[in-house]
């Protein structure tokens, strides 16, 4: 029997998963929900709508490669910290971001749904704002999600921005600073090496970033997110193995991986497709200052990329014992 002292922690909770639900939902069922409406409305005596809409959606093509359309009521919504407060997710400051630069940020681990990025950098669910005032941040995701009729126009209120040179490009040559630009460096590869107890990273022959934070002058910002890994369990896919084989091929067809994962239900924690209630901790690392180079060498991309995996190095062993991460326990690069 429940008691009436109870309550409240029951209700906490049922607000906190039925956050996660809305916010899995939104990318499982509302994006293709959306396109299937627009669609359909083509044949129905509502056609203009869709008419009207297409027309919009035309003159709006390049919003999500300038920087998208972010509003602070959407990031601020309620629901955002019930998100947070569900494994729960925090947000650790080791430096100061000055308000009158620009900045590129390499997130890592990718995760199974970068939720760790999303709700730190996306919403007001763990403070961002008000950890680092003047700054607003931006997070890349792949732009076949900001293609999507409507869907693209709802994800762009919180930050989401396309994966395109352009768009780093265009913030990154705002003169007045203040931008934050976070790229998901092991991009959605990386979210077939997101096991528990896995520190794996995507990053040895990512070097785009590098190059476009030398071209533009922007410093850069390594982040790791402790605890990323640990919310789904992943079907065993070692390098080499049949299933990783077919995610590969899979993936090359599609343009993204189909992890095969699970994690807790709604009234149990043994098996079902939400988020285990796991700790995650993002660390937002010390900027490493870069000197404007608008035509790179190889040899200057490749020695900041070094510089850069140092620094993501130090940061995760000055951190690491603090997340219960064994001491022997190191980065591995692929």
């Amino acid at each position: 029997m429940v008691s009436l002292a109870s309550l409240p922690v029951l209700l906490e909770r049922s607000l906190q998963t039925s956050a996660v639900i809305l916010w899995m939902l939104g990318f499982l069922v509302l994006s293709p929900l959306f396109t299937v409406i627009f669609i359909s409305l083509f044949f129905t005596q509502f056609w203009f709508l869709s008419i009207l809409y297409s027309a919009w959606w035309y003159l709006d093509r390049d919003t999500p490669r300038k920087g998208g359309r972010q509003t602070k009521t959407m990031k601020q919504w309620r629901v955002w910290n019930y998100l947070a407060d569900y494994f729960p997710i925090s947000l650790v400051k080791t430096a100061e971001l000055d308000p009158t630069q620009n900045y590129i940020a390499g997130f890592h681990p990718h995760g199974v749904l970068s939720v760790g990025a999303f709700t730190n950098f996306c919403t007001e669910g763990t403070n961002f704002s008000s950890m680092f005032a003047g700054i607003r941040s931006h997070l890349m995701m792949l732009t076949f999600w900001l293609q999507l009729p409507v869907f693209r126009d709802i994800i762009m209120r919180v930050g989401l921005v396309s994966s395109d040179k352009e768009c780093v490009s265009h913030l990154m040559s705002k003169k007045e600073g203040g931008n934050l630009l976070v790229i998901t460096v092991g991009g959605a590869k990386e979210t077939l090496d997101a096991h528990p107890g896995d520190y794996t990273l995507l990053l040895k022959n990512r070097k785009g970033f590098v190059k476009l934070a030398l071209i533009h002058g922007a410093a850069l910002v390594p982040i790791f997110s402790f605890g990323e890994n640990e919310i789904f369990e992943q079907l065993d896919n070692p390098q080499g193995s049949w299933l990783r084989s077919i995610q590969d091929r899979l993936q090359k067809v599609m343009g993204f991986p189909l992890p095969l994962f699970h994690g807790q239900g709604i009234f149990q924690n043994r098996f079902g497709l939400l988020p285990y209630r796991r700790s995650i901790t993002t660390v937002v690392g010390k900027p490493i200052e870069v000197k404007q180079n608008t035509n790179p060498t190889q040899e200057e991309v490749d020695h900041l990329h070094q510089r850069y995996m140092t620094e993501l190095c130090s940061l995760f062993e000055a951190h690491k014992t603090k997340y219960n991460v064994p001491p022997e326990q190191h980065l591995k690069f692929r």
